[in-house]
């Protein structure tokens, strides 16, 4: 198989998402970068900039840049952690409060954009995105 093609599909796939959900994130002021964060945020709870980074797989400077932009519009606020270049990030209350209405919102946008995949083809999906760019050993340990 060309896998050139098929990564090639899967980038534009992925460009095409990200163009549809800022679109939809226009109305609350936020890009899929930001609404990636408030998600993780919402989901594991309080985390540091590094967490952040790590979890996300993307350069510290560029988190923090979209995290400088998040905190001034009110949607995160950074506290300073056990050393002064430690800072762990959490949700304001303002965030709280719309968060519930951000996220129906993506769901819908998901609903939509994979609701031509049935149940199966969906979590087959999900298991091939997940083996995606892993080695052989690491699949070996997630056992």
């Amino acid at each position: 198989m060309d896998t050139s093609n098929l990564l090639h599909t899967l980038n534009q796939k992925v460009r095409l998402l990200s163009k549809e959900v800022n679109e939809r994130l226009q109305e609350y002021d936020l890009y899929m970068s930001q609404w990636t964060i408030l998600y993780i945020l919402s989901q594991k709870g309080p985390m540091t900039q590094t967490g952040i980074s790590q979890y996300l797989k993307v350069e510290a400077p560029t988190v923090t840049r979209t995290l400088v932009r998040m905190e001034s519009s009110g949607w995160i606020i950074r506290k300073s952690g056990k050393d002064k270049r430690e800072r762990t990030v959490e949700l304001t209350e303002m965030a709280k409060e719309k968060f519930p209405l951000v996220k129906k919102s993506i769901e819908y946008f998901d609903q939509q954009y994979v609701g031509q995949l049935s149940e199966q083809e969906q979590q087959q999906l999900q298991r091939l995105l997940e083996r995606l760019g892993t080695t052989r050993s690491d699949l070996d340990e997630n056992k």
